[in-house]
This record gives C-alpha cells, structure tokens and sequence, in this order.
C-alpha cells in the first residue's frame, strides 16, 4: 500500500552505509594504543626495573606514530575510509601489537588480550567478511604468541614460565571471548543503526503530515484569493456573449471560456471544504472526530468500520463526560490512521474503533476479527527490525512483516504525544482477532501545547 510503502522509502534513505569507517576514529584509537604501549614499557623498564628489550618496542611504537602522522597529514579527518582499507589498517594494529607481544613475553603477557581490539572494531563497523578475517588473523598470532616468544620481563635470575596447558587454555579463551564479543557488538551496532534509520524516518513522515496539513491552508487561501479574479472573468463572458450574440465568430471560445472559469470556481470550492491545518476552526478536534478523520480513507475498503466514542461506564460527571477535546496534531492522526490501516488490511470482515474516556485519561482500542499477532512477534512489535515471516498462514497467508517500519513509526509518533500502545490478542470469549490499545492521560490529550514540547 503506499501509505506502507513511503516510510520503507523513507528508511531505506536514512540507513547508515555499513562499513563506511572516519579515519579519525582510526587515528584517535591508535593514538591511544600508542601512548599506553609506550607507558607500559617505561614503566616496566624504568619503574619496576625489568629487562625490556627497548630498541625493538620503541621501534615498533614510533612505527604506530608514524603511520598516524602520515595518514594525518595526508587525509582529512573526516574521510571515510573503505572496508578494505579500513580492514588492512586493523590488521596492521594486530600485527604490531602481536609483534610487541612477541618481544614481552608472548601469550603470557596479560595484555595479550587487546588484540581482541581491532577485531570489535571491526565487528561495530565493518561488513562481516572483513571481521572474519581480522578474527582469525587475530587467533592465528594468539597461536603463534603461544610458542614463539622472547622470555616475559620478570625479575634478574628469575624466569617466568607458564604450563604449556596453561598457555592453550589462555589461547581458548581469547578465541571464545573474541568470537562473543564480536557477535555482542555486531548485533548491537546493527541495531543501533537500524534504530538511527528508523527514527530519522519517522522524523521525514512527520515533516512530510504536517507539510500536507499546511498545504490545506494554502489551497484554502488560494482558493479566497482566486475566487474574485475568476468571478470577475465569468461575469465580462457572460456580458460578451450577450454582446456579441450566438452568431458571432467568437461565440464557442467565449462560452467555453466562461465553462473553465466556472469549473475553476467549482475546484475551488472543493478546496475549501477541506479543513484547513492553520483555520483556527480546525486546530483543536475532539476524539470523535480524530478517529473519523483517521478511518475516513478505509470506509470503502469492503470491511465494516464500526466506531464508537464515549465516557466510559463509570463516568457520571457531566463535565467529565463531554469528549475531550485536543490540539490537532498531525503525528498522532498518521499513528492512529497507519494502525487502523492494519487493522482493515488483516481483519476478515470487521473493524471496531471505540473510543472511551473518564477524567484521567483517554482510550482508543481499535481491534479486527482476524487471526490476531502470532505469539512470537508479540513481544518484538514496534522494532524495526523486525524480520521475521509469519508461521499463522491466516494472519497473511503469503505476505510477510517486513521491517515493521510503518507500525514503528506510528507507535513513536503515538509515544512522543503522550500515548502508550500496548498490542495484544483478543480474549477467547471475544473471537479472534489482533487488539491495539492506546492509552493518553486526559492532560496530555487536552493540552495544546503537548505536541510541540514532545517534538522539540
């Protein structure tokens, strides 16, 4: 549907281009390696007085340095590097830092565990080929690190020698920590970008309801503008014609210049029953007509929409019981109308749309006769990310969920109003059927300057 298909468009624009890596970021977190490298060793040789073989780690260090300084001066900071550029960089910081290792006692350094580094890097960044590489190239010098090293600064006469068992159980559980750290943060740098996506969209379809809600006012001040110059030609045509007469040469062009002047009027008037976004009439409406102008576009889509709006039972006040009555707020008619949307789509016959209030809040529950959410993708509606094809063959038959973009977007602009959506099934003495229930407390619906605080 198109209402469907324009925040997929939308989302698709706003991805993040997987491994698209700064070079600053790089050059910063290699700084940092290379000041805490040089600190460890001075330390080590200075401090605590071991035997460090100096000339190789400080040629090493300065290598790291230099390499800085030269992509500095020959980049910007602001260059995104490729994947594979960018993957040969980290393997270079593996290497390097292996090679120290090697020099300091190999896996029984402790930090033997920052070759992990790169690899998450990589993994937060990088598409996953590129990581897999970096992994076993990392996993490749832990092994290597394992039983070719120069002996461990340790005390003078003293040799510090770990269990060969030992040294493969360290070299174990570099691999199974490196392999569940990668995977930890893939899965949460994907998320995060796709959440990123998700948001800058939602923000895109907000912008794109509250252009259409300005352009009503402009058609509607076109049309008061127009309509004196359009009186104005059909009134000298009909002078013409009664001028000239049905004989003269003219007679056809004037009469059909006088019909387009009316149909102008005609298309006018049209425009001018639609209510205008910046009419002071129409920027407050109650829940009543919220739900109406929402589900007006479904009323022909061959299922029954059934609406109701009342004060819930308890209600006895009459001040309480007249319908509340908020700002018009283009966000939540896009969530309400995009949820009612599914609603028609997936219901076999029927669509309830109640609307219900008492003193503290406002409810609207709109429900179909369908086969309901499946049970596994209860708990993940409103991601969107959500992937996952349906296994109920009712629900969609062929169809799938996709990104869950549409509803995600309807339940944040929903959420920033003020609202809580909760989904879920119908009872099994109700029938079938999916149940969406949003919730606003009556403040928050009535008050006119809610929306734009929550925007802002």
């Amino acid at each position: 549907m198109l209402r469907e298909a324009q925040p997929r468009e939308l989302f698709k624009l706003a991805q993040i281009s997987d491994g698209q890596v700064r070079l600053a970021t790089i050059v910063r977190l290699r700084w940092i390696a290379v000041v805490g490298q040089l600190l460890a060793i001075l330390v080590v040789a200075f401090g605590l007085k071991f035997p460090v073989p100096l000339a190789h780690c400080l040629t090493l260090i300065a290598l790291s340095a230099w390499l800085n300084v030269f992509l500095s001066i020959r980049l910007p900071g602001s260059h995104r590097l490729s994947p594979p550029v960018a993957a040969a960089l980290l393997t270079y910081d593996i290497l390097q830092l292996s090679a120290l290792l090697y020099f300091t006692g190999g896996i029984g350094n402790p930090f033997v565990v920052l070759i992990v580094a790169p690899v998450t890097v990589s993994a937060a960044t990088l598409p996953t080929r590129f990581t897999i590489f970096l992994g076993l190239i990392a996993l490749l010098a832990t092994y290597w690190l394992t039983y070719d090293y120069w002996p461990l600064p340790w005390y003078q006469n003293l040799k510090f020698e770990l269990p060969v068992l030992y040294k493969f159980g360290i070299f174990t559980a570099m691999g199974a920590g490196m392999t569940f750290i990668a995977l930890y943060v893939r899965r949460l740098a994907k998320e995060g970008r796709e959440m990123s996506a998700a948001l800058a969209a939602t923000e895109l379809v907000l912008a794109s309801e509250q252009k259409l809600h300005a352009l009503d006012g402009l058609a509607a001040a076109a049309a008061h503008e127009l309509g004196t110059p359009l009186s104005t030609i059909v009134l000298v045509t009909k002078e013409l014609e009664r001028e000239f007469g049905p004989d003269h040469p003219h007679a056809e062009d004037i009469a059909l210049l006088r019909s387009q002047a009316a149909r102008c009027r005609e298309i006018l008037q049209t425009l001018t029953r639609k209510p205008s976004a910046s009419d002071p009439m129409h920027e407050t409406q109650s829940v009543r007509e919220l739900v109406d102008e929402a589900a007006s576009p479904y009323l022909e889509f061959g299922k029954q929409l059934r609406i109701i709006a009342s004060p819930m039972e308890a209600v006895e006040d009459d001040a309480v019981a007249k319908q509340p009555v908020g700002a018009r707020q283009p966000g939540v008619l896009y969530g309400v109308r995009n949820i009612i949307e599914n609603a028609v789509d997936f219901a076999a016959s029927r669509v309830d749309v109640t609307a219900s209030w008492d003193a503290d809040h406002v409810v609207l529950e709109i429900s179909d006769d369908g086969p309901g959410f499946p049970p596994e993708l209860l708990n993940a509606l409103g991601d969107p990310y959500l992937t996952t094809k349906s296994q109920n063959a009712a629900r969609r038959s062929s169809k799938t969920y996709g990104l869950g973009l549409g509803f995600f977007i309807a339940k944040t602009l929903l959420e920033r109003s003020g609202a809580t959506v909760e989904c879920g099934n119908r009872t099994a003495d109700k029938g079938a059927g999916a149940i969406v229930r949003i919730t606003w407390p009556r403040s928050f619906f009535v008050a006119p300057a809610t929306w734009a605080q929550s925007s802002s």
